[in-house]
């Protein structure tokens, strides 16, 4: 079973998160709690109404909320991540050309995002501490696995994950961290 924040995801909300600025607002929202287009658009460099349309595409997509009861007034808009992560294998499209394409890049554009955020460690790593240069961490190992077992992997590590999410760190420096995995077939 999925952790509880975690969302199966249709080729319509695959579709609208893995757009670059809307991904990257997602990211915004979901490291930096709730924001308006304003603010949104401030920490990106990019227009409000830029901002104010992708917004839109991810609450349709239902991937965001509206949080009104953070609004000083009627017109003040502000927006919520809906769920933590969300899920998806290009198995759930099939038979449908479009969903199969948009599962297939989407995949492709995720490990890119993976990579981009390891490779911008690299280049800040030196600005950090020691005690934070020693704490990231890359693993990587081989498995034999059936079908069965390789799910029960990945939705015991989305628990664990799951675990630290909901039990944030409170300590003054306590920084965000990215974390992914992955878990394919492959040959050596």
């Amino acid at each position: 079973m999925a952790p509880a924040n975690r969302r199966a995801a249709t080729s319509s909300v695959v579709a609208a998160i893995h757009h670059p600025l809307r991904r990257r607002l997602l990211d915004l929202l979901g490291v930096e709690g709730p924001a308006t287009a304003s603010q949104l658009a401030e920490r990106t460099g990019e227009l409000v109404g830029n901002i104010s349309h992708h917004l839109k595409v991810l609450a349709a997509a239902e991937v965001i909320l509206e949080a009104p009861e953070l609004a000083k007034n009627r017109r003040e808009r502000w927006w919520r991540s809906a769920h933590q992560s969300y899920s998806w294998s290009v198995a759930d499209a099939e038979g449908e050309p479009a969903g199969e394409l948009i599962a297939t890049v989407s995949e492709e554009r995720n490990v890119t995002h993976h990579t981009d955020k390891v490779r911008q460690w690299f280049e800040m790593r030196s600005s950090y501490d020691e005690e934070w240069v020693r704490a990231a961490f890359s693993t990587d190992s081989w498995l034999r696995l059936t079908p069965e077992r390789l799910e029960e992997l990945g939705q015991r590590i989305g628990e664990l994950i799951q675990e630290y999410y909901e039990a944030p760190s409170t300590d003054e420096s306590a920084q965000p961290v990215y974390v992914f995995a992955h878990a394919v077939p492959a040959k050596p």
